[in-house]
């Protein structure tokens, strides 16, 4: 959940797991946070990006289920209300954005449209 008033993105406890598994095992400095991206591309317009980042001044930092998060108020506009789940299955393992904004999605299903 998000610490303030607020629940602007969601992170389940299976993906905040895994998200400090991956910083465990990446030795991820201190001074690093996850950060959530919408970048333009992908065949339905839109697609996610999660990585490792400091924070820059035009950052919104939050604290969702005990990870630190940063996101660009751009990409911010477009995350609003998603939970992000970490989820195993046949086809692989990977995180999973349920973006409620979300009209379409390519096939593949990594990228989307709203």
């Amino acid at each position: 959940m998000v610490d303030g008033a607020d629940q602007m993105v969601l992170i389940t406890a299976t993906a905040a797991a895994k998200v400090n598994e991956i910083r465990d095992a990446e030795a991820i400095e201190a001074n690093m946070a996850l950060r959530l991206r919408v970048v333009g591309g992908g065949c339905a317009g839109f697609s996610y990006d999660l990585y490792f980042d400091e924070q820059a001044e035009v950052d919104r930092s939050l604290t969702i289920a005990g990870v630190k998060v940063i996101v660009d108020e751009m990409s911010l506009m477009y995350l609003a209300g998603t939970e992000i789940d970490y989820v195993e299955g046949l086809q692989g393992a990977g995180f999973k954005f349920n973006n409620p904004n979300v009209k379409s999605t390519c096939g593949c299903g990594s990228s989307f449209s709203v």
